[in-house]
């Protein structure tokens, strides 16, 4: 490590590896990123960016002036100024002479892009990019499936803790989160000895939900020539994933709440009850709370299933994994020897990921499908990536003149943001630029209204599957 990195690494300390309230900046990529710290502390004050000394914070890679940008604690909250640099100061996209920063969102100061958190930087200080560890640094959950950094460790720990009790297990988390991956780490630590069975409630016809779940006799109904062992059955002294279980028909609801509460299942024409033992694990994209009120989901199931909670974060709020789950799925589709250029890793970060980190991976199967030397160009992004581009590095103004309308301000209402959802099919970044706001606040707005932004979105444009590495 250079002394210069050296200098920089010393802005958080050892000490900061225990985590705390403090804000940074977490790096999501450079070049030179081994040279790098993973995070860099704010103080409560003036932090002078640049290329070396006299900058308190020092990033010594191109494109960085010596004197590069400031960030500074101002009214309560912090503010980045550049400083008269020669290639400028971006934020989220737009090249700034001075904003106000939100919590999550991108600055690229040169040729280096981070990521601005509020509070618990330090905990982002031991995980470099690439998934490897800084020196002396430990994982919180020790050797694990679930691949990714401090958040995702966080994760992982977790589900270590939990993984050998019997609780049932609730995973929440956008589509293509990776809950899947979780459940079968949860299965794998679990200690039990059964086998681990997953079942899509949202891709079973409502007729034939029963007998999958829970299976049938013979001439138990017309066509029913032999008996048939259902999921739970085949899940004893194992696990079972309910994957899109806000889905699930409210009939089988409640035979799936009798399972649980007597560990016994009636296969269909079936007169005598079957034991079993078998651990739930529920995962779903759906607000279950609303479903309740609605009383499309039971209450006493939900208050069953969860038991225990655990929430994934979507691919938009851990943009510090984007290197190292795109360069994973690389290596697992033939391309272990494609590397990224510096403009194409730009349109990574910059996209918002809809469809989390299946989307990714469709990403990285494309490339190298595509591609014909080993640096891959932006040529090689799929549409909506190069969309997200266009205007790149301009001021706000700029960019956004064709479709921002400058008499909007402040928030809009549920109605007004789903008509705008609406009509750009659920594209956040889209809506952002037409009200003037940071892509983070949108999605802010969009919890507050509890917005389901599946609800908006084309469906024929979800990608790979959800199994790798998270």
């Amino acid at each position: 490590m250079t002394d210069k990195a050296t200098g920089a690494m010393a802005k958080f300390g050892p000490a900061s590896l225990r985590g705390g309230p403090a804000a940074g900046l977490v790096l999501l990529y450079a070049e030179a990123f081994p040279a790098l710290p993973p995070v860099m502390l704010l103080e409560r004050g003036v932090n002078v960016i640049g290329r070396e000394p006299p900058a308190d914070l020092i990033v010594p890679v191109n494109a960085v002036s010596r004197t590069h940008a400031e960030v500074a604690w101002e009214r309560g909250g912090f503010v980045v100024r550049d400083r008269g640099s020669t290639n400028g100061t971006l934020l989220d996209g737009h090249r700034i002479t001075e904003a106000r920063l939100e919590d999550g969102q991108e600055v690229r100061f040169g040729d280096a892009i981070f990521k601005f958190v509020e509070r618990d930087a330090a905990g982002f200080a031991p995980y470099r990019i690439d998934g490897s560890l800084v020196s002396g640094a430990t994982r919180l959950a020790g050797a694990s499936e679930i691949f990714g950094g401090y958040q995702m460790d966080r994760v992982a720990a977790e589900v270590f803790r939990v993984a050998r009790s019997p609780l049932s297990v609730l995973l929440l988390g956008e589509s293509g989160t990776g809950k899947e991956v979780v459940a079968r780490e949860l299965h794998r630590l679990s200690g039990r000895r059964g086998a681990f069975r997953a079942l899509n409630c949202a891709a079973i016809p409502e007729n034939l939900f029963e007998s999958e779940l829970f299976g049938y006799k013979r001439g138990a109904f017309s066509g029913a020539d032999r008996d048939k062992m259902g999921l739970i059955r085949a899940a004893d002294q194992g696990t079972l994933l309910l994957d899109e279980l806000g889905d699930m028909p409210l009939e089988a609801q409640a035979k799936l709440l009798r399972v649980l509460q007597s560990k016994e299942v009636y296969p269909l024409g079936a007169t005598t009850p079957e034991l079993v033992d078998v651990r739930v694990v529920g995962a779903t994209h759906r607000d279950l709370k609303r479903l309740e009120r609605e009383e499309l989901f039971r209450s006493d199931l939900f208050a069953r299933l969860n038991e225990y909670q655990l929430k994934l974060p979507p691919l938009r709020e851990r943009k510090e994994d984007v290197y190292l789950l795109f360069t994973k799925f690389l290596e697992r589709h033939g391309g272990g020897h494609l590397r990224v250029s510096f403009p194409f890793m730009i349109a990574l970060l910059q996209y918002d990921w809809p469809y989390n980190v299946r989307e990714l991976e469709a990403c990285a199967k494309r490339a190298v499908a595509l591609s014909t030397v080993p640096l891959l160009a932006a040529e090689l992004l799929p549409e909506p990536l190069r969309e997200e581009m266009v205007g790149y590095g301009k001021p706000p103004s700029v960019r956004d003149s064709n479709e921002r309308d400058p008499t909007r301000q402040g928030t809009p209402s549920e109605e007004e943001l789903r008509a705008l959802l609406a009509e750009h099919r659920g594209n956040v970044a889209a809506v952002s630029r037409i009200l003037g706001k940071a892509r983070m606040q949108i999605h802010r707005w969009v919890e507050r209204y509890v917005i389901d932004l599946d609800d908006y979105r084309d469906k024929t444009e979800d990608g790979a599957d959800e199994k790798g590495p998270q």
